[in-house]
């Protein structure tokens, strides 16, 4: 199989792509292994320190979501170009700065099947290539002109702003629930977003059909995390490919769990368990198969539903297309591996 071919069956596989036309697919095909290529050149220095940091995680692969929302946007206007590879990279530069901060956060040792740079390093250095990263996007950006320079440092804001409220919690007298889904949107539907927009508009694409594809991917961004909150909790690992409950081992709140302690008939026993991190293997297991059986996972499930069918909604704005249909795929498919 190439690598163009890979790469599209890697997203049908991670993201429910679904693509009938052919043609479609060799131009998202060709896109995103130019993207690739641009990558690794901005991961580039002279440096070798620097240059085996920023490559890390480039090397480590991934879904390829953002860019290649980017090069389907792009299908709205004049289609795939250099500038709009130039978006779809810039892009997936923010998303990959984002991860070498959050493990430092997080403490992690792992990221997508490889050794964390924190971990194989150390937190400066993982900090610092985060943030050579960010500016060798900004510097991509920089090409597109000065209004795709304030929105990419819009969405920095936002990005940033997520993760503090993330970090912070909610304030007094503030629904955890609203809290939470707010930061989701700042934290990755903004991003998301924006690789719609950029896609949009530097493709030529009609204004209102580039709102419609940020507004698109500010929902589906959401709604990709409340997927993972509700597989985390139903799905057996030989189902997900996924170990259940990491989130109760690192004492994350993720939206099922909110809905349950908002409820005031949920066992006491669950309350009791939700209360921090779950170092032990048997107390995971028994606060999972409570939460199965609460409705804070049965409200999740039909807010991502919800959330599916107003990023829908958002893609009548746009002409019926193949493109148009790919973007439902994805909507659809969020749904459709929770069950």
């Amino acid at each position: 199989m190439s690598v163009q071919s890979g790469t599209i069956e890697d997203l049908r596989a991670s993201v429910g792509l679904r693509i009938a036309d052919e043609q479609l697919l060799r131009t998202l095909a060709a896109g995103l292994a130019d993207v690739e290529n641009l990558l690794r050149e901005t991961a580039r220095s002279d440096v070798k320190a620097v240059h085996e940091a920023a490559s890390h995680l480039v090397e480590a692969g991934g879904k390829r979501f953002r860019p290649m929302f980017t090069l389907l946007a792009a299908q709205f206007g004049k289609g795939n170009h250099e500038g709009v590879v130039t978006a779809a990279a810039a892009v997936e530069l923010v998303h990959l700065a984002t991860l070498y901060h959050d493990d430092v956060m997080d403490e992690a040792t792992m990221r997508r099947g490889a050794q964390s740079v924190n971990a194989r390093w150390d937190n400066t250095i993982a900090i610092l290539t985060g943030d050579f990263l960010f500016a060798h996007a900004s510097r991509l950006v920089s090409e597109l002109g000065t209004d795709a320079a304030r929105i990419i440092a819009e969405t920095f804001g936002e990005l940033v702003t997520g993760q503090m409220r993330e970090t912070v919690g909610p304030g007094d007298g503030e629904d955890p629930v609203e809290h939470y889904l707010s930061v989701v949107a700042q934290k990755t539907g903004s991003l998301i977003a924006t690789a719609g927009r950029f896609g949009g508009m530097v493709s030529g694409a009609e204004p209102e059909h580039v709102e419609a594809l940020q507004r698109f991917g500010e929902i589906i961004g959401t709604a990709f995390q409340i997927s993972d909150d509700v597989i985390d909790i139903a799905s057996p690992s030989h189902e997900s490919g996924k170990t259940p409950g990491t989130d109760l081992r690192e004492g994350v709140r993720t939206l099922p769990m909110l809905f349950a302690l908002a409820d005031p008939k949920t066992d006491p026993r669950l309350r009791e368990l939700l209360a921090g991190p779950i170092g032990d293997d048997d107390l995971v297991e028994e606060a999972l198969q409570l939460l199965r059986v609460s409705k804070g996972l049965d409200s999740a499930t039909a807010t991502l539903a919800d959330y599916a069918r107003r990023a829908r909604a958002q893609l009548s704005a746009l002409p019926a297309s193949a493109a148009r249909d790919a973007c439902e795929s994805v909507a659809d498919y969020l749904v459709a591996r929770t069950r």
